[in-house]
């Protein structure tokens, strides 16, 4: 056994949220960095979802067991590992279960708090969700650590946004918006900006998919729902936007964001949680509730002074975020939680 071993449950699942983009990238950036000490652990596809929950919690511990400390990357861990070092994105299902199915939430309550007191150590994505974990978790301070997420290179305002338009039958200028369409994200907040853009020409679109553990949002008919959207498009898809818009009740760090602003595209978001951390003053804030986004997207497209300036500032904001950035991060969290020196 190599000295870490990473839980690659959520790297091999077909779907790409921001616990999945986390999980893909530690299970390829963490072996490029130091290649003798890293095994990655993956269950069979089946089992990548529900049904890997009993390998997750009964094979996965046996497996690691002489590993000098287990990365579990994607807010779950095995109750049993006493060597694993667990990365919770944020305690949304802690703190608002309503947003989730009654199962998932029940889950979430009865198995993150034991988690967290027997893993070695936490990482966490941000100030605010480690601010958050320590409340409701009852957490030591000493053992949360904040990683931030990265940006490929792949997000660059140059990515070929005709390809995105045409595979995806965009044919109007648009606002973007990547989101999984559940009651967390909000995405019901732009319905009065398509209203209020389309007679302009501008369509509101949304990346993303539904998954059945969260709760669904209703009335979403003036969005233009693009589904789960693939990977090689998605830079595209977002350098050809003329604005983004994030309005998430609730984000542990909001990747998307700085997608965007990488892209060169400026951003409007929610001034909640932790969005105008990870935003850092290079978008357009505004509340969640109401029709804000709506006032906020239409004078920003009437103002490409200040588009221009947005996008200047979202690219200066998103370039330090890389993906090697947060590798090398967590290696140096596992390497302390186990007693090891730093990699070269």
């Amino acid at each position: 056994m190599n000295r870490f071993a990473i839980d690659a449950r959520a790297a091999v699942r077909p779907e790409l949220g921001g616990v999945e983009r986390w999980a893909r990238e530690l299970v390829t950036r963490l072996p490029a960095l130091a290649p003798a000490d890293y095994e990655v652990l993956a269950p069979p596809p089946a089992l990548a979802h529900r049904a890997g929950h009993a390998w997750e919690q009964a094979v996965l511990p046996v497996l690691a067991r002489r590993a000098d400390a287990l990365l579990c990357p994607a807010n779950l861990a095995p109750a049993a590992a006493r060597n694993a070092v667990v990365v919770i994105h944020d305690a949304a299902p802690l703190r608002h279960p309503g947003w989730y199915s009654g199962l998932y939430a029940a889950w979430q309550r009865r198995l993150l708090p034991v988690l967290a007191r027997r893993a070695r150590h936490v990482v966490t994505v941000s100030a605010f969700s480690r601010a958050e974990l320590l409340e409701l978790l009852d957490l030591d301070p000493d053992r949360i650590s904040v990683v931030a997420g990265g940006v490929d290179p792949a997000f660059h305002p140059g990515a070929d946004a005709e390809r995105a338009r045409a595979v995806l039958g965009l044919r109007r200028p648009y606002v973007l918006c990547v989101a999984s369409q559940t009651a967390r994200k909000n995405v019901a907040a732009l319905v009065p900006a398509a209203r209020a853009l389309a007679p302009e020409g501008v369509d509101v679109v949304v990346a993303g998919g539904h998954r059945p553990q969260f709760a669904a949002e209703q009335g979403l008919e003036p969005l233009t729902l693009l589904g789960a959207v693939p990977d090689e498009i998605l830079p595209g898809l977002y350098a050809g936007a003329a604005a983004f818009a994030l309005p998430s009740h609730y984000e542990g760090f909001g990747l998307p964001v700085l997608e965007a602003m990488a892209c060169g595209t400026p951003v409007v978001a929610a001034d909640a949680t932790a969005l105008p951390e990870t935003c850092g003053g290079a978008a357009v804030l505004v509340p969640p509730e109401g029709g804000a986004f709506a006032g906020a997207l239409t004078a920003l497209l009437a103002d490409d002074d200040r588009r221009a300036r947005l996008a200047a500032a979202g690219r200066a904001r998103a370039a330090p975020f890389t993906w090697e950035a947060t590798a090398r991060g967590v290696d140096d969290v596992l390497r302390r939680s186990a007693g090891r020196r730093p990699a070269p």
